[in-house]
């Protein structure tokens, strides 16, 4: 199939140096919350990259749960492949596609795992499913059938039926802690706007734009 034909002109907005907040973070805030008011679906989908000790770049889509000047936190199963890759080298990428707003938001840094209050606070704010449905699955391992989770989800069902789902053992979540953010703004004849807010050895942010 000839894709080379497919193709959209971004013609919605532009981003200047002088459009931009001293804060990446404030930044991010100000992109975020213009695509909830575009209601661009799943606004807090993100993927995130990471690298086998093989050298094989794998990538996969979560949720970003919740993000300050400290980094971006997302949740999972620490026996998946990506927090396998994680422990081997934490160095990772994220990146947020808005295409309602022609936009894209990628973050590099590196991933680290917070700490067990923290993560018991947001399991708990989990609805009952969720929080059941953690204890469900061994992420990224082979199995025979959906059949195999369905059982597993009514064992859980049956084996916490009087209280509190505990959190599990094996699932927490990652922060990641950025180094660069790059605010990409879709333009006319693909000359498209990017900025990189990178942390210097001051731990303040220098803003440079990139060629398209």
């Amino acid at each position: 199939m000839d894709l080379s034909a497919l193709r959209e002109e971004y013609t919605r907005d532009g981003l200047s140096r002088e459009d931009l907040n001293p804060n990446p973070t404030h930044q991010f805030t100000k992109w975020f919350e213009q695509a909830q008011e575009m209601q661009i679906a799943e606004p807090n989908a993100m993927s995130v990259a990471t690298v086998s000790p093989e050298g094989q770049p794998s990538l996969r889509t979560v949720l970003l749960k919740y993000y300050d000047d400290d980094g971006f936190v997302f949740f999972t199963n620490y026996t998946s492949n990506k927090a396998k890759h994680i422990a081997h080298n934490p160095k990772v990428a994220l990146m947020f596609l808005w295409l309602g707003l022609e936009r894209q938001v990628i973050i590099r840094g590196e991933a680290e795992k917070i700490g067990k209050a923290e993560t018991m606070k947001y399991f708990l704010s989990r609805p009952h499913g969720s929080q059941l449905g953690a204890w469900c699955s061994h992420q990224s391992s082979v199995i025979t059938g959906r059949k195999i989770l369905e059982l597993k989800l009514d064992e859980m069902k049956r084996k916490f039926k009087q209280g509190e789902v505990p959190v599990p053992s094996f699932w927490g979540g990652y922060r990641v802690k950025p180094e660069q953010i790059e605010f990409w703004q879709g333009r006319p004849s693909r000359l498209h706007d990017r900025f990189c807010y990178s942390r210097n050895e001051n731990q303040a942010w220098d803003i440079e734009r990139l060629a398209p």
